[in-house]
C-alpha cells in the first residue's frame, strides 16, 4: 500500500464532500410516534465529514448538493451555513408546490436510552439531491487549480439514492484523481436504502466498482460485509464480539482486493446498551495495522458517530500527523460527537486532543 499524498499548493476548500443534506426532526428524550413537539438539525453521512472538519478543526469546507426551493430548503440552508460550510456548490431545484417531482429529506430519528435502542426513520424519496445526474456539476472545473479541493469525500448513502447517484460518485472520483485529490469514501450500509432496488446485492455490484476509484475507505463492524461481501471471521449476527485478529484478516483482504487503496479503517463498536457502547478502530495503512482498543463510553446521541470518526482521521492526514495519531483522533472525535444530540459535532479541537490524552471529564473552570 502506497501512502496517501496530500496536495500541498494553494486550493479553495481543505475538503469537498457530495451529498444529501436532510432535515432531523429529533424527539429529544421522547418517541417520534409519541412527541408533540421536535426540534430539528441538519445531517447527511457525507455532510457530517465536512462539518466536523470545519467547526472542530477550523479547516475550509465544501458541500456539493441540491435542495428543493421552498422554506423547508431555506432552513437546512440555514443550519449549513451556521455550521460554517461554503455553499457555492449548493444548487436549487424549483418546487412544483406539493412535492410529487421533487422534495427535501427528512430524518425523524430518536436516541434510545438504555435497552430502547436508536431508531430512525426517512422520509426522503424524490429528493432534490437523488435526481442529480452526470454533468449536473462541472468536476473538472471543481477540482481544478483555479478552485480545487486538498481531500474529497462522499459515500455509500449518497451512492443509494439513485442509479444517477453512483454515477455523479463515479464522475466525481474520476475528476478527483485527474487533479491527484484524494478520495474517501464511508460504505456507511443502510438497509433501508437498498432493500427496494436488490437489497445487498446491489449495493455490492455499486459499491466494488466505486471503490475502486478510492484512495481511504471507511466502514463499521457491518460494512464490509453488506456492501463488498468480505465477511470478518469470528463475528456473529450480533457483533457482540469484536476479534482484532479478524478485523486485520478483513482489512488485508480488502486491501488486496481493491490495491488502489491505500487506506482502510473500521470503527469498533460493541452496543451494551444504546446509553452505553465499547468504541474503539483498526486501520491498515502501508501494511502496518494500527489499532485503538475499545473502551466503554457514555452515548446520548450517537448518530454521526462514525462520521465524526471519519472527519478526525482525514484531519490527521490533512495536518500531515502520523497515521497513529489520526486514527486516535478520529476515535475521540467520535467519542465526543456522541456525547451531544444532533448528527454534527460539538466538540472542539482542544476537547478531542484532551480525550486523546485519556483526560478526564472533571469540569474544566
Amino acid at each position: 500500500m502506497k501512502p496517501i499524498l496530500v496536495p500541498d499548493s494553494a486550493r479553495r476548500w481543505d475538503c469537498l464532500s457530495l451529498g444529501e443534506v436532510m432535515l432531523r426532526l429529533d424527539p429529544g428524550e421522547g418517541r417520534v410516534h409519541t412527541t408533540r413537539k421536535f426540534e430539528v438539525w441538519e445531517g447527511g453521512g457525507e455532510y457530517n465529514v465536512a462539518r466536523g472538519l470545519r467547526r472542530c478543526f477550523g479547516l475550509r469546507t465544501a458541500i456539493a448538493t441540491v435542495l428543493a426551493e421552498n422554506p423547508v430548503g431555506r432552513l437546512v440552508e440555514d443550519l449549513i451555513l451556521q455550521g460554517g460550510i461554503d455553499t457555492a456548490l449548493l444548487k436549487w431545484a424549483p418546487y412544483d408546490g406539493v412535492g410529487r417531482t421533487v422534495r427535501n429529506g427528512l430524518n425523524f430519528t430518536e436516541r434510545g436510552f438504555g435497552v430502547r435502542a436508536a431508531a430512525g426513520c426517512s422520509d426522503r424519496g424524490h429528493t432534490a439531491i437523488s435526481q442529480v445526474k452526470p454533468g449536473d456539476f462541472d468536476w473538472p472545473s471543481i477540482f481544478g487549480n483555479r478552485n480545487g479541493t486538498k481531500w474529497f469525500h462522499t459515500g455509500g448513502i449518497f451512492a443509494a439514492l439513485s442509479a444517477s447517484t453512483a454515477a455523479v460518485a463515479s464522475e466525481a472520483m474520476d475528476a478527483a484523481r485527474s487533479h491527484s485529490t484524494p478520495v474517501s469514501y464511508d460504505l456507511n450500509f443502510r438497509d433501508s436504502l437498498w432493500k427496494s432496488i436488490g437489497g445487498k446485492a446491489k449495493a455490492q455490484e455499486v459499491n466494488r466498482e466505486l471503490v475502486r476509484k478510492v484512495d481511504m475507505l471507511l466502514g463499521n463492524e457491518e460494512d464490509f460485509s453488506a456492501m463488498l461481501g468480505v465477511h470478518i471471521k469470528g463475528v456473529g449476527e450480533d457483533f457482540a464480539e469484536l476479534p482484532i485478529a479478524g478485523y486485520e484478516q478483513m482489512l488485508r483482504e480488502v486491501a488486496a482486493s481493491y490495491p488502489n487503496l491505500k487506506l482502510v479503517a473500521s470503527t469498533l463498536r460493541t452496543a451494551h446498551t444504546a446509553s452505553r457502547n465499547a468504541w474503539g478502530a483498526i486501520a491498515l495503512y502501508e501494511d502496518k495495522i494500527f489499532h485503538v482498543a475499545q473502551r466503554d463510553i457514555d452515548i446520548l446521541d450517537r448518530v454521526g458517530g462514525g462520521d465524526s470518526f471519519a472527519s478526525g482521521l482525514i484531519y490527521g492526514l490533512l495536518a500531515g500527523k502520523p497515521i497513529e495519531w489520526a486514527v486516535r483522533c478520529g476515535v475521540a472525535h467520535g467519542a465526543l460527537a456522541m456525547t451531544t444530540p444532533g448528527d454534527t459535532s460539538m466538540a472542539t479541537l482542544a476537547e478531542v486532543e484532551r480525550a486523546m490524552l485519556g483526560g478526564s471529564a472533571r469540569i474544566a473552570r
